[in-house]
């Protein structure tokens, strides 16, 4: 993983498990938490694939939670201290939904990790993103928001069409 990319990732899997929290304890928030990042490893990955992209992400920003936190309802005022909500101006939109898409959709996650060995990136797999790929019952339960296609809709539908784009594979132009 680009380093660059890591308060993107941390933003965004932050926002995700809190617009769609675990139900139960530490142990479920955890498992939820683990989930969130992977998908948003995954979508970072794939909306950043080189050392370039990441930099000019780095430079530029990705563009905050604004619009996510108006289409969720999620609360992104907080308590009022503009410090402590400095992290939401580092979630990326596009992530948040290629992540949305990824956990709503077993098929198009194994497709996602899939195309990251085609980045440069090591190809990854199934080990390193067992949770997203292979969740089990506890993954599951933990993740019960997380994952519901109806809940996440708003977010994975703000994109889900770019994510596809990047997925297939080249078509050739017809004249």
């Amino acid at each position: 993983m680009q380093a660059d990319l890591s308060p993107v990732i941390a933003a965004t899997a932050q926002w995700l498990t809190r617009a769609y929290p675990a139900p139960g304890g530490a142990l479920a928030a955890a498992l939820c938490e683990v989930q969130a990042r992977q998908a948003v490893t995954v979508a970072a990955r794939l909306r950043y694939p080189t050392a370039m992209d990441a930099a000019l992400v780095g430079v530029a920003g990705p563009g905050g939670s604004g619009r996510l936190d108006w289409i969720t309802g999620a609360d992104g005022a907080g308590s009022g201290d503009p410090d402590a909500a400095a992290w939401r101006t580092w979630v990326d939109e596009v992530v948040a939904s290629w992540a949305a898409c990824l956990l709503t959709d077993p098929d198009l996650a194994a497709l996602a990790v899939a195309a990251l060995g085609g980045d440069g990136h090591p190809a990854g797999g199934r080990a390193e993103f067992r949770r997203l790929l292979a969740p089990d019952d506890h993954d599951h339960r933990a993740a019960a928001l997380l994952r519901h296609p109806d809940l996440l809709a708003p977010v994975a539908d703000l994109h889900r069409g770019q994510l596809l784009d990047r997925l297939r594979p080249e078509q050739p132009l017809v004249a």
